[in-house]
């Protein structure tokens, strides 16, 4: 069963979060220095079972490894970036970006249901993908989503043609896009003149 670290659980105050990047193996640290110094904290946890050669032991992970997420401090950034094993608040052109309560509302319920959770590669409808394991191993395509089906795409682009097949989408990972290649005697319109 999945747990999590969480400070002031009843705050009805219902603005965004921010996510703190942390050292790494130091969330759970940070999380209680913060929560001591009165912030409202989430850590979201699962379960995993790490086998060495002599044993099993079944540990508590973030489920978001170095980052803890922290309700709007009111502006108090201070004690938050001077936190033992805090490097910074994520954002974007100087400014601190927040996350929607909705979406950190929606991995509490996760964490709290019964069923198994764990941390999956960010994945979305048009991303290029490679089966990692099945009979189709290896595998490149597009992963696209009909209903509640995942499927992947492979497209012959000379015939204008794609075929999909149904996959587990716990079984995908993304493929870092490389540049396109070009038909012999085809350039670009913006390719630079040769000569």
């Amino acid at each position: 069963m999945q747990s999590s670290e969480m400070v002031n659980p009843g705050s009805q105050f219902d603005s965004g979060w921010y996510a703190v990047h942390t050292r790494h193996q130091h969330e759970k640290n940070v999380a209680r220095v913060l929560t001591n110094k009165g912030f409202e904290v989430f850590v979201p946890l699962y379960t995993a079972i790490h086998r060495w050669k002599d044993r099993d032991k079944q540990l508590s992970l973030p489920l978001f490894p170095c980052y803890v997420f922290l309700r709007s401090p009111l502006e108090r950034w201070q004690p938050v970036l001077t936190t033992p094993g805090v490097h910074s608040v994520l954002g974007f052109g100087g400014f601190r970006s927040m996350i929607p309560a909705s979406e950190v509302e929606a991995i509490r319920r996760m964490i709290g249901s019964p069923f198994k959770t764990e941390p999956h590669p960010f994945l979305k409808c048009g991303d290029r993908v490679r089966l990692r394991a099945g009979p189709l191993q290896g595998l490149e395509g597009i992963l696209l989503r009909k209903r509640n089906v995942w499927k992947l795409l492979v497209s012959v682009e000379m015939l204008q043609r794609s075929v999909a097949v149904e996959v587990d989408a716990s079984m995908v990972e993304r493929v870092s896009l490389k540049k396109p290649e070009f038909a012999p005697g085809f350039l670009p319109m913006n390719a630079p003149a040769i000569g």
